[in-house]
């Protein structure tokens, strides 16, 4: 599911909406998946592969040759179809991926600059698509004075607006959601400045 350039500029105008009027930063990222390539198709499709030959000599007269090419060609197009990122991802139990898009959303958190916004008053709103997972992660200040409660009802909103297929419209919802509480705790004041760039990521 991609977004258009058109939708990207929509979000970038949201977050500078929303931070006109706060001193907190906002910034959004879009994964395509959150987990990262592992040996589970590999191992699968060679368990597979090599199960076939004792099927093919138990009910049928093929020959050898004719087995062994067969099991080479179930392995790679197997390998092909398990390597694809939606069905990487659903051969994993769900737990685990959870755990590959919140442990992504973390690193994305540190790694945009968020964790050393001076007045820990940033936050993230991170969806991966592949994992159907969406998260707001948000700076040690902010989340300290605003009810966990108030932050889902911004991810649920998100949610509920991704799952139709209207991705920019979600993070906007959400962007303004969260912009509502940093304005209110974290105003905006004449000395403030834009640390961060106001943009969505995609990765």
């Amino acid at each position: 599911m991609n977004i258009s350039k058109e939708d990207q500029d929509r979000i970038t105008k949201a977050i500078r909406a929303a931070e006109a009027k706060t001193s907190g930063e906002i910034v959004c990222v879009l994964a395509q998946t959150s987990t990262q390539a592992t040996a589970l198709p590999v191992f699968i499709a060679a368990v597979v592969a090599l199960a076939l030959p004792w099927l093919f000599t138990a009910f049928t007269a093929m020959t050898v040759f004719r087995i062994l090419s067969l099991q080479i060609v179930v392995f790679l197009a197997l390998l092909m179809l398990f390597c694809l990122p939606r069905v990487r991802v659903a051969l994993m139990p769900r737990r685990a991926r959870r755990a590959a898009a919140y442990r992504l959303a973390m690193e994305q958190f540190v790694g945009r600059g968020l964790a050393r916004n001076n007045s820990q008053s940033g936050i993230l709103i991170f969806v991966s698509l592949a994992e159907h997972y969406a998260r707001i992660v948000a700076g040690t200040a902010i989340s300290a004075r605003v009810p966990q409660s108030r932050w889902q009802e911004a991810v649920d909103a998100l949610v509920a607006h991704t799952r139709n297929g209207r991705i920019a419209e979600g993070f906007i919802t959400a962007i303004e959601m969260c912009g509502e509480e940093l304005a209110k705790h974290f105003p905006h004041t004449t000395v403030d400045r834009n640390e961060l760039p106001d943009r969505i990521y995609l990765i």
